[in-house]
């Protein structure tokens, strides 16, 4: 009897990138395609944040503002087709609502989601083009599905990424194209550390999350793997919420 053979999680072969690979999740998560196997490349603002880091899981990395879209485009044309895209570059400004002011929404949402809206369609162009069946994963968050307090432009971000990963999913099946979110609850970062200080945040954010404790960019790193491998071959316009039980409430 053949009995059915699991689908590979290795990337062998295949080409990534990371942006905003210089710490935290996207530091992770490109360490995990690196060690599944994939030519990774790590992408920043700056090269310091990410040469070493490069060097020591024999990755590649560039220096690109995923900001400046006509650099993005102008990267993207530049190079042979990656297979598998982590939209990760991103940024919060939490605050009441009636404190936000035009600059504070243009930062959140430019980067959040119009740049993760023009990364993914320079990359996919190159990808049709060269007749590569991809994958583009989307680091959204809880927070594109719940909402929470001083999170307004956070949220407004999320949820829409969370919408815009759907319409893609729709728009590139027929290249082969699949388009998925990982949704993250809180992950202790170096740049999320400091909230943690403050004990009734911590307490709070705790009570949530009903396994009982902050999550790990470690935690990411399996869902990354997975939907960029042949295992997830048939996942897209989805997300996976790793959050710890916060949303099954």
């Amino acid at each position: 009897m053949a009995l059915p053979q699991t689908p590979s999680f290795r990337l062998d072969g295949r080409r990534a990138l990371v942006t905003g690979a210089g710490r935290g999740i996207g530091l992770a998560l490109a360490a995990a395609l690196a060690a599944a196997g994939a030519q990774t490349t790590l992408v920043a603002r700056t090269a310091s944040e990410i040469e070493a880091a490069a060097a020591e899981m024999g990755a590649e990395w560039a220096v690109l503002d995923v900001s400046d879209l006509a650099a993005v485009a102008a990267f993207f044309a530049s190079r042979p087709a990656f297979d598998v895209l982590v939209n990760n570059a991103g940024t919060n400004r939490p605050m009441p609502m009636t404190a936000v002011n035009e600059a504070d929404f243009d930062a959140v949402l430019d980067l959040n989601l119009k740049s993760a809206f023009f990364v993914t369609q320079a990359c996919v162009k190159e990808m049709i083009a060269a007749g590569t069946a991809g994958s583009v994963i989307h680091i959204g968050s809880q927070m594109g599905h719940v909402a929470g307090p001083e999170r307004s432009l956070y949220c407004a971000s999320k949820w829409a990424l969370e919408g815009m990963s759907k319409a893609f999913a729709l728009d590139l099946a027929a290249h082969g194209i699949r388009s998925n979110t990982i949704a993250p609850t809180f992950i202790e970062t170096p740049l999320t550390k400091p909230y943690f200080e403050d004990p009734a945040f911590k307490a709070a954010v705790l009570s949530k999350i009903k396994l009982g404790r902050l999550g790990r960019v470690e935690d990411l790193m399996g869902a990354a793997v997975f939907l960029a491998s042949d295992a997830s071959a048939l996942v897209t316009g989805t997300s996976i919420v790793v959050d710890g039980g916060w949303t099954a409430d």
